[in-house]
């Protein structure tokens, strides 16, 4: 179980542990740190309110067609995003673990043909220092080192909207 008194270096070995019974290898894991000329209250409430996620989530030029959040530990969320070429890509989980502003985690899996997908964890802290907030983002287990990088990618572009989204909002 995951407590407030974990540290995210904790949290990641507890990830490979619940998903893939191994500690995680560094090709397993992705690990973004961002920070943002936002308040953590906000950087969290862009991760967790629908009408905010609708303005960023997703790659560059993608759009978000459907935000669902029930933000509570054992909740759900599903998110779906088109791609500028039309592709759809839907995307679900449940909450683990809810420290507002301070700390979330969530399982993450693509739905592949109305299923399911394999499913990863997604730990997010959120630490603020001068009105700044710093977001230190860990995703994890992957099947492959071009399934992360993937995720790397889509990640990076969607952290660019959320900084161009919380500096249109001060």
């Amino acid at each position: 179980m995951v407590t407030a008194a974990m540290t995210l270096q904790e949290i990641e070995k507890m990830i490979a542990a619940v998903l893939g019974g191994a500690q995680a290898r560094p090709d397993d894991t992705l690990s973004i740190t961002r920070e943002f000329d936002a308040p953590r209250h906000l950087v969290f409430a862009a991760w967790t309110e629908a009408r905010h996620q609708f303005r960023w989530m997703g790659p560059k030029d993608f759009t978000v067609l459907d935000c669902q959040i029930d933000l509570r530990v054992g909740g759900r969320y599903r998110t779906g995003i088109r791609s500028p070429e039309g592709q759809e890509y839907w995307f679900r989980g449940e909450y683990r673990e809810i420290e507002a502003p301070a700390r979330l985690v969530f399982t993450f899996a693509w739905e592949e043909e109305g299923e399911r997908g394999m499913e990863n964890l997604v730990s997010l802290e959120f630490t603020e220092q001068g009105g700044r907030t710093r977001m230190h983002f860990v995703q994890a287990p992957f099947q492959s080192v071009s399934e992360r990088d993937s995720h790397m990618g889509g990640w990076t572009e969607a952290f660019e909207r959320l900084g161009d989204f919380l500096g249109g909002r001060r």
